[in-house]
C-alpha cells in the first residue's frame, strides 16, 4: 500500500509516502495558417469538397482525414489536420476526431479524407469508422453532418448523400 495514494484520510506526508508534484496543464486552440474562401454555407458534400481543391486534397500522394468544424447555421469556423496516412490507410479514432472540435466549440462537423488511388468508393474500414464516429458524436453531442471521400477528378463519395447515414 505504500506506493499507492489514499482516496480519502490522512495526507500523503502523515502515511509515511513522498510528496508528489503533479502538472497542470492548459489547453488552448491554436490557429496554426488560414485557408481563403468564398463563406457559403455548408449544404452538401460539394461545397466541402471545393475547399478540400483548394487545399490540395485531392493530389497528395497519400491519406489525409481532415475535420471541419461548423457553428448552429452550418458555416465552417475552423478546420483541423486530424490523421496523414500512408498511400491506403489513415489511422483515425475518435478521441482526435473530436479533440479539435471541442476546442473550437463545434456545434458539429464533417469529415473528410482523400483516396489517392483516385476511387472515392468506401472500404469496409471507412465504413467501419464512419459508424464508429457517429455513434461517438451521439455521446459527446456533436453532429456527424457528414463523412466525404475525395477521389480525383472531382469524384467524391459523401455517406450522407449516399443514405447510410439513415
Amino acid at each position: 500500500m505504500a506506493n499507492t495514494l489514499p482516496l480519502f484520510g490522512s495526507a500523503p506526508a502523515a502515511m509515511g509516502l513522498k510528496e508528489t508534484l503533479i502538472p497542470r496543464y492548459g489547453v488552448r486552440l491554436v490557429r496554426e495558417s488560414q485557408v481563403l474562401y468564398d463563406n457559403k454555407k455548408i449544404s452538401v458534400a460539394a461545397d466541402i469538397c471545393g475547399i478540400c481543391n483548394t487545399i490540395g486534397l485531392p493530389d497528395l500522394p497519400h491519406e489525409e482525414l481532415h475535420v471541419f468544424f461548423l457553428n448552429t447555421k452550418n458555416y465552417i469556423t475552423g478546420t483541423q489536420l486530424v490523421s496523414r496516412g500512408t498511400l491506403n490507410a489513415s489511422l483515425i479514432h475518435p478521441r482526435e476526431v473530436f479533440r479539435g472540435a471541442i476546442l473550437a466549440n463545434a456545434y458539429s462537423i464533417v469529415m473528410v479524407h482523400n483516396h489517392p488511388s483516385g476511387n472515392p468508393e468506401p472500404s469496409n474500414a471507412d465504413k467501419t469508422v464512419t459508424k464508429q464516429i457517429r455513434s461517438s458524436a451521439d455521446i459527446i453531442g456533436i453532429e456527424l453532418l457528414d463523412h466525404v471521400i475525395i477521389g480525383s477528378n472531382g469524384n467524391h463519395f459523401s455517406f450522407r448523400q449516399e443514405g447510410l447515414f439513415n
